[in-house]
């Protein structure tokens, strides 16, 4: 069972899905989980299909938009600030817990790439969440940039966002830019994710916005969502890695993943960034093993 919700975060109010187990008895608690998303990413960009997985294990889950992002509020539109984005999944830990089908003691978290991030920043530090799973997670973001292009070019790069902020504080407009672009064309992501953003917005998020702000790419570049992974422990920490991730180095996660501490376990997949959401068999396994990692850890005590 999947219906609307709505909850408020920082006077914004954020849409969501609230999926419930059909088999829940009336009056029982389940555990709660909350999905975090990706980078510009909508709830109706696939997260429906690990949702539906969650709930067939008797987990309550929360998929929604961060606020700018589709049937959220706020404004300007496509603006990705992470600790803005903290604040949502924070505020929708909150809202889930409160929620009669739910039992506040037993909340995990699941994020997928820039998501993934955001659920071991928070979960080194928000105690309410009990497991947490970082499927393709987002790691270091200007080492991740360094990955792709050399110091001075960054630096270059950095120089337009500078740039931006400049003629903002002068009084210029919001300024945006595309996430993806075909080949030969400028966007900020690789042709991997071109095809899969144009696809998913042609079939399941008609609405999907191919921009980000301007200044939402200062505040990302600047964003380290693994500094404080050691501080994860003692929630279980599962994270689920793309060998042959082209936008998130494996070897960043894989680092990052040394510095957590017990209880953690890697899952490492043979496929691409994009090929966890919809591709079988990667969906399925990334879906089935999250599913088990928060039944496990989530279990009554």
């Amino acid at each position: 069972m999947r219906r609307d919700v709505t909850f408020t975060s920082q006077g914004v109010d954020c849409a969501g899905w609230l999926f419930v187990p059909d088999d829940l008895p009336e009056g029982q608690a389940a555990p709660g989980i909350v999905m975090a998303n990706a980078f510009s990413a909508t709830k109706e960009i696939y997260l429906s299909n690990h949702a539906e997985r969650f709930a067939a294990a008797g987990l309550v889950t929360l998929a929604f938009d961060y606020r700018t992002f589709g049937g959220s509020g706020g404004e300007p539109r496509s603006q990705i600030f992470p600790h803005d984005q903290l604040d949502d999944l924070r505020n929708a830990v909150s809202w889930l817990g409160a929620q009669p089908e739910v039992d506040t003691a037993r909340i995990g978290a699941w994020g997928v790439s820039l998501g993934g991030g955001h659920v071991m920043f928070l979960s080194a530090f928000d105690k309410r969440i009990k497991a947490a799973v970082a499927m393709i997670p987002a790691i270091n973001q200007w080492e991740n940039f360094l990955s792709v292009m050399p110091k001075e070019a960054f630096f270059g790069f950095l120089g337009m966002l500078t740039a931006d902020r400049q003629a903002r504080y002068a009084g210029g407009p919001v300024n945006y830019m595309q996430l993806v672009a075909p080949p030969g064309q400028m966007g900020l992501m690789p042709n991997e994710a071109y095809e899969f953003y144009t696809e998913a917005q042609r079939t399941v998020a008609p609405d999907w916005a191919n921009q980000v702000t301007m200044e939402s790419l200062e505040k990302f570049s600047e964003y380290d969502p693994t500094g404080p992974i050691h501080l994860v422990s003692p929630t279980p920490l599962l994270m689920i890695v793309a060998e042959h991730d082209q936008i998130i180095p494996a070897a960043l996660a894989s680092a990052a993943f040394e510095r957590a501490e017990e209880p953690k376990q890697l899952l490492m997949l043979a496929c691409q960034h994009t090929d966890v959401y919809n591709v079988e068999p990667w969906m399925s396994q990334s879906a089935d093993a999250a599913a088990g990692w928060f039944v496990t850890h989530l279990a009554p005590g």
